[in-house]
This record gives C-alpha cells, structure tokens and sequence, in this order.
C-alpha cells in the first residue's frame, strides 16, 4: 500500500509560490510540507520539465507550444514573474532538477504525468525511466507517478514496475478496478466534487488508497478524511501546522 502524507501541496508550493518551481518546492518544505505533487511535460527535445499547461504563456514571460520549445529555451524564460515580481527570474526547472531537490529536502512527491497532445507513450517512458535511475541513485526517495492517461501509465508500468501509480481521474468512473487494473494503479486520485461516503466506500474497503484534488478548506478536507480519504492536494498549505501534515 502506497503510504501518503495528508496535505500535499499542489504543484509544489501552491497559492504561496509559483507553480511548478523548486521555490514552491522550498517553501513546501519551509511550511513542513511533508509532500508535494507536480507536473511534468517533454520540451521538443524530449526533456522532462515541470510545466502544466501545453503553453507558456500563462505561466512564464513565454508564448507557444511547450512541446515546440527546447528544454535550452524554456530555461532562460521566468516562470516566476506572473505570481509576483519577488519570484522574478525563477526559472521552469527540469524534471531531475525537481527530484534532486526533492530529495535533499526530504519531501514525498507525487508525480503527475503531463503529455501534450499525442506524446502520452513518450512521456510516459521517458519520466518513468527518469524516475527509476533516481530511485537507483536515492533509494529511499518516495513518490508516485499519476496521470490522467492511461496510456502513459501503462508506459510507465512497464519500464518502472516498481513505482507506485495512480490514475488521475474528474469523476469516479463505475468501472474503476478495471481502469486501475489496466495500469497496475495501487490509488486513484479524483476531483473533490467527485466523492461521496457511499461512492468511496467499495473503493476504500478494496484498499485501493483515494486522494483527492483541490482542497483549500479544512472543513472540507476533515469530511474527506472521515469518509477514508487519505490524502488532499491543496492550494492553501498555509491552513495546517507542520505536525498535521
């Protein structure tokens, strides 16, 4: 059974950072995050980098398509800047990047799968054989790698058997032991507005661990807990004090 923290800060540092940066990862850290979950997508030269959008504009001083940019590129635009001019110059950090400091700070990582459209098999392999040679370098990392597709899962299954899954999905679907069987997911991972006690119990009671996303209430996430939830993602890391985390 994949052991979870309870609050994960959702990519990297939530409200309190820019996403997807190793700031936000320092920050976690700083709050007593004892987890953090982010995202990765493949620059055109197959470069694992953290990034949520298939486009840079939202996120740095960028335009076009990730997956149309170099990873030698991506890195000299701010990823910081549109949270607040304090993170100014922070840069999109690569996918080892991320992991090498997640390790140095101890922190659990859940991490999330992000192919831009048609690259799902190619990013599946390519993170899941990162993430092996840094289990192979820092065997005591803990993390789990999650996505919404299956196909790179599945990818990921079959290069790293050994690294725990989830499948990332907006509902729970009526067939989810077969979705989770296809890709050898021990968690399925689901939107807040998703669950309820009865829909969660068969899932909970099979063992299969329920995480959900994105929580930035308390009351809310006490609820989820009640009703065998392990863990929540959230925005709003500033809520709990270290020891609850």
């Amino acid at each position: 059974m994949i052991n979870y923290p309870r609050i994960i800060a959702h990519r990297c540092g939530g409200a309190l950072a820019p996403e997807n940066t190793l700031v936000g990862l320092r920050i976690a850290a700083r709050m007593g995050c004892r987890g953090v979950e982010f995202d990765v997508m493949l620059t055109t030269d197959g470069v694992p980098i953290l990034m949520h959008d298939e486009t840079l504009a939202r996120t740095t001083n960028g335009k076009g398509w990730v997956a149309a940019r170099t990873a030698a590129e991506i890195a000299r635009l701010d990823a910081g800047c549109k949270h607040h001019r304090a993170f100014a110059v922070e840069p999109a950090p690569t996918f080892h990047a991320a992991l090498q400091l997640c390790a140095a700070l101890g922190l659990w990582a859940n991490v999330e799968i992000k192919p831009s459209a048609g690259t799902e098999a190619e990013t599946g392999r390519i993170v899941a054989g990162a993430v092996a040679a840094h289990l192979a370098a820092q065997p005591g990392a803990a993390l789990v790698l999650s996505s919404f597709s299956s196909l790179a899962l599945q990818q990921a299954m079959q290069l790293a058997p050994a690294v725990p899954r989830a499948l990332l999905t907006e509902t729970i679907p009526a067939d989810w032991r077969e979705q989770l069987a296809a890709v050898g997911a021990q968690a399925l991972h689901t939107a807040v507005q998703a669950v309820s006690p009865e829909r969660l119990a068969p899932i909970c009671n099979s063992g299969i661990r329920v995480a959900c996303y994105t929580v930035n209430d308390r009351a809310t996430a006490d609820a989820l807990f009640a009703a065998g939830v392990c863990a929540v993602f959230s925005d709003r890391i500033d809520l709990w004090r270290a020891e609850e985390m």
